[in-house]
């Protein structure tokens, strides 16, 4: 997991916390975004937009595949936010989780 961190006069106002992927489909690593955060009342001085920026490059750098997040589909001002950048809504794919007693009855392991 890496981490980038954004100022503004010195101080510590922003992040985006990422990690490396891989793509069976290309063939080829990416970024994985994990979070994005911006000081809110930082917000619309061009320090999220950097932030995508910083992590865009380092993708064409060192020629990755993909550049991919979450988002909510509820946060409408992060989903124009990410359309304005250029971002591609994946609606074709559905997220599946287990978690709690669930994950537990699936990851019980077998008596030896």
């Amino acid at each position: 997991m890496f981490a980038e961190i954004a100022e503004w006069e010195g101080k510590p106002v922003g992040f985006a916390l990422w990690f490396y992927t891989y793509s069976t489909f290309q063939g080829r690593h990416g970024i994985w975004l994990e979070d994005l955060y911006v000081d809110p009342s930082l917000r619309g001085k061009g320090i999220g937009k950097a932030l995508l920026k910083h992590l865009a490059e380092r993708c064409v750098r060192e020629g990755l595949g993909r550049f991919e997040w979450w988002v909510l589909d509820w946060n409408e001002p992060s989903i124009q936010f990410y359309k304005s950048q250029g971002g591609v809504m994946q609606d074709e794919w559905t997220k599946v989780r287990i978690e709690g007693p669930t994950l537990a009855k699936l990851g019980q392991l077998d008596a030896l």
